[in-house]
């Protein structure tokens, strides 16, 4: 297949990139710089101009290829709510492309807000006004015929060039003095390695079906525990935060630092035969790499 991937020289979209040229796809990557067309055609796939602030560029993307994954994202968190319209006009540009056909478009997703108390499973759905409207921009096109769904993402998505969640506490971490948790730390987080994601983002396009699914490896790590590993790999003290203390200590990252994040990713693994391969994300912190800048 000929795949046209935004976001191709993210950290997510890069690894996607490869697993598809390693399955033998075609693969053109959407980028605005030249800095990204030359890590695009270093990888081997093919250079495509543009950018999420350009649809009429996303219209004729889409509608060059066989199918489209869009992992694009602005993460100025500053602007969340704006971001993740422009998100939504993105993916209703791309749906234009493929109107009309039987092509596959696959979004990005999370998993906030999916549960609490319990692992959230594909069968939950965002509630009513959530800012991200990646879910509700692939249903809007669904209902007009073309082939929209979603995959949902961890948290964390962990290995080497994170610059996410993690990177970010760690950062703190480091500036503070202190690896930091709320309350008991129990609540759960799942997280994946990004090669793992990149695999059932490929099994998806081949494999069809409505979604949505759960790139989810490690179902439920306790917050307390990705603390301790921090603390650990910087040498520095582990606390527990009141509500109150971890608001001006996290400041816009307190609501996810004290979230529950747990998902099920059963129906995944058999629907796509999806497994994953690589190491957890405990394991990828003992490494070293987030710690010595080379994450």
């Amino acid at each position: 297949m000929r795949v046209f991937v935004t976001g191709a020289t993210g950290f997510v979209g890069s690894a996607i990139v490869q697993e598809l040229l390693g399955a033998g796809h075609q693969v053109v990557g959407l980028t605005r710089s030249d800095t990204g067309a030359a890590a695009l055609e270093q990888a081997g796939a093919q250079v495509y101009r543009g950018n999420l602030d350009e649809p009429d560029s996303l219209v004729a993307g889409a509608a060059g290829a066989d199918a489209v994954i869009h992992t694009a994202f602005d993460h100025d968190f500053s602007r969340f709510a704006d971001n993740c319209e422009k998100d939504r006009r993105a993916i209703a540009a791309l749906g234009k492309g493929l109107m009309g056909s039987e092509r596959r478009l696959i979004v990005t997703s999370g998993l906030a807000q999916l549960a609490a108390g319990r692992l959230a499973t594909e069968h939950d759905v965002p509630p009513a006004g959530f800012p991200r409207q990646s879910e509700a921009a692939a249903a809007a096109l669904r209902a007009q015929g073309v082939r929209a769904a979603a995959m949902r993402l961890p948290p964390s998505v962990h290995g080497a060039g994170d610059h996410g969640f993690v990177p970010m506490l760690i950062a703190l971490a480091r500036r503070t003095g202190v690896s930091a948790y709320v309350g008991d730390g129990g609540n759960p987080w799942a997280a994946t390695h990004r090669l793992d994601v990149a695999h059932a983002f490929r099994l998806a396009l081949e494999r069809g079906g409505s979604g949505p699914w759960h790139a989810v490896a490690e179902e439920a790590i306790p917050f307390a525990a990705i603390a301790g590993a921090i603390g650990k790999g910087l040498g520095v003290p582990v606390r527990s935060l009141s509500n109150e203390e971890a608001a001006a200590h996290f400041g816009w990252m307190a609501h996810f630092v004290a979230g529950e994040m747990a998902a099920s990713s059963a129906r995944t693994r058999t629907e796509l035969g999806w497994a994953a391969a690589q190491a957890g994300l405990l394991a990828d912190l003992e490494q070293g790499m987030y710690f010595s800048g080379h994450a």
